[in-house]
């Protein structure tokens, strides 16, 4: 079962994927066509801060990340 922390460390964790993808350095060979759609994505991924925010509101979904 996850718990509510471990679904904020994945969106998280996501994120920093998503980012990773867009610099050619940590991730080299990455066809283009991936880096577009990862931007796109991150166009409207929430922030930290929405999480933060949701978490408040919603705590039996979204947790502080351990």
């Amino acid at each position: 079962m996850t718990i509510p922390s471990e679904r904020t460390r994945a969106i998280l964790a996501a994120e920093q994927m998503l980012v990773d993808l867009l610099d050619p350095l940590k991730t080299p060979r990455v066809p283009r066509v991936i880096r577009q759609r990862a931007l796109r994505v991150l166009r409207h991924y929430p922030w930290a801060v929405h999480m933060k925010q949701t978490a408040g509101k919603c705590p039996e979904i979204w947790g502080e990340p351990t």
